[in-house]
């Protein structure tokens, strides 16, 4: 049983912790208050290697391994954690693309690894989230072209996204009829809107409408039907990446609150000195840490071939949930100074909420860890 990053490893995360906090943390505030976030950032990012992490060696990408995304994943949410939305769309593209003709691959590898392209991922529609198997946007064949017709909600990077994988239905009602589909986003017959989201508002989140969008047929990914089975295999690693992106966001704050509490002084001594608050910076170290563990152990049976649903679902589930009780314990912790836009805690407490409901909300972790324990057939159903 090892618990330490092999000295690879250990590079690699100095490389990345260098970067991120010289090139993103500076500008972390300035894509929340509207500022357009420029696609150089993206191609740096591309030259320390947090593209292609995922693509394969041929295409340029690293053929990472599941633990290093979550190395990339943690240092780039201490800086800035919109940016771990970046790693975490490239990461499951890298995957899904491996099963895509060689046409595309050849088409759209390179850009996936030089950050020259901005990628999403469309599920999600306004009355199918959590239960994604019932999902209405169609896509028809007709000769050489699927025509794709439908709705996609609460879509990352729906405002500035050059293309998708979009989940339709070419077939029967339920799992079995979802295939997925590559879409560039220039076609005729693609629209967007951009929410008015409280957080994570460098990923322009929105909707994309499709109305009789011709996609060429060998722009296929997988088979017919296996759409459905391909985002929940991309979902399972990604839960317990996502929990590794909040949980930097949470230890970088505790950092900064530790340092804070050591220089305050109230009533002559420093805040560090009372109990009660020392004693909560360690309650919320200790579940952070727990989390974090329980995160690079899901990743860790990635990486092995070993079944892993149920312990991403539990990282991503107490990662999100000890992540934001601990910036907000922050906040308090600072006082009326941490009630301010002047710290980056309260947009880290807007940012991290949202990803406790994307790729899964709380519940649904819950009836995973639940199924995977008891067998679908103690499913309340």
């Amino acid at each position: 049983m090892e618990f330490s990053f092999s000295p690879e490893e250990e590079a690699f995360q100095s490389i990345v912790r260098r970067f991120a906090q010289e090139e993103l943390a500076p500008h972390y505030v300035r894509w929340d208050r509207g500022e357009p976030f420029p696609k150089e950032k993206l191609k740096a990012m591309a030259q320390v290697g947090l593209t292609g992490m995922r693509a394969p060696i041929e295409w340029g990408g690293q053929d990472a391994s599941y633990v290093q995304c979550g190395i990339a994943a943690e240092e780039v949410g201490r800086a800035d954690f919109n940016c771990t939305l970046f790693l975490q769309i490239w990461n499951i593209w890298g995957e899904l693309l491996r099963l895509a003709p060689s046409s595309l691959q050849k088409e759209w590898y390179p850009p996936l690894v030089s950050g020259e392209k901005i990628f999403a991922f469309a599920l999600t529609e306004p009355d199918a989230g959590s239960d994604a198997a019932h999902i209405r946007t169609r896509a028809r064949r007709e000769g050489d072209y699927y025509v794709l017709d439908g709705e996609k909600a609460s879509i990352t990077f729906a405002g500035q996204a050059d293309v998708a994988v979009v989940f339709a239905r070419t077939g029967e009602e339920g799992a079995r009829g979802i295939s997925c589909l590559l879409v560039p986003l220039h076609l005729p017959g693609v629209s967007r809107s951009v929410y008015r989201s409280p957080g994570e508002r460098l990923t322009q989140r929105g909707s994309l409408f499709f109305s009789g969008v011709k996609v060429p047929a060998t722009y296929l990914i997988g088979r017919e039907g296996q759409g459905f089975y391909l985002a929940m295999g991309a979902f399972d690693f990604n839960r317990a990446i996502i929990g590794l992106c909040c949980l930097g966001a949470a230890l970088q704050s505790l950092e900064e609150t530790v340092g804070y509490l050591k220089g305050r002084r109230a009533f002559g001594r420093p805040l560090a000195t009372f109990q009660g608050v020392a004693f909560q910076i360690a309650e919320h170290l200790t579940r952070l840490e727990a989390a974090r563990l329980l995160c690079y152990r899901a990743l860790w049976l990635k990486d092995q071939g070993l079944p892993h649903v149920r312990e991403a679902a539990m990282a991503k589930w107490f990662s999100g949930m000890v992540a934001v009780d601990a910036i907000r314990a922050c906040i308090i912790l600072h006082g009326h100074y941490g009630y301010s836009q002047d710290l980056p805690l309260e947009q880290r407490l807007r940012d991290v909420l949202g990803l406790e409901i994307g790729d899964g909300t709380p519940e649904i972790m819950k009836l995973i860890i639940a199924r995977e324990t008891f067998g679908r057939e103690y499913l309340p159903r």
